[in-house]
């Protein structure tokens, strides 16, 4: 299962249909790094796709840490903000991606079936 952590809906949704079409499952569509973590909580997912401007106070990295830290939780960034700075502030959750900003659900599609590979050459 993944969850969808994305601050614009519209785009949450073509992300939610398109990965539908291609046969994953979701675990639900989050716009908040709290919202994020409540439904990761109760979904357990394999995966989360992370958006790093959030609506709240906090952010995708902030979010991405306390998924990884508190539920082994690892993430794809999904994100116009990929320099330097936001990428080395990202590190220590592990992330498994970096999809730029704007993207097709075939190069999202790719990156999640690579992150999917790397998790289980890792168990």
């Amino acid at each position: 299962m993944i969850l969808v952590v994305e601050d614009d809906y519209l785009i949450a949704l073509d992300i939610e249909a398109g990965l539908l079409a291609e046969g994953f499952s979701l675990a639900g569509l989050a716009t908040s790094a709290d919202e994020a973590i409540n439904l990761a909580l109760s979904t357990k997912p394999a995966l989360a796709l992370m958006d790093i401007r959030l609506l709240g106070k906090r952010d995708g990295i902030e979010a991405a840490l306390e998924l990884y830290r508190d539920l082994g939780i690892r993430c794809i960034f999904t994100t116009a903000h990929s320099d330097r700075d936001v990428k080395l502030r990202a590190e220590a959750a592990r992330p498994l991606g970096w999809v730029q900003k704007p993207y097709s659900i075939a190069t999202l599609v790719a990156a999640i079936r690579n992150a999917f590979q790397e998790l289980e050459e890792e168990s």
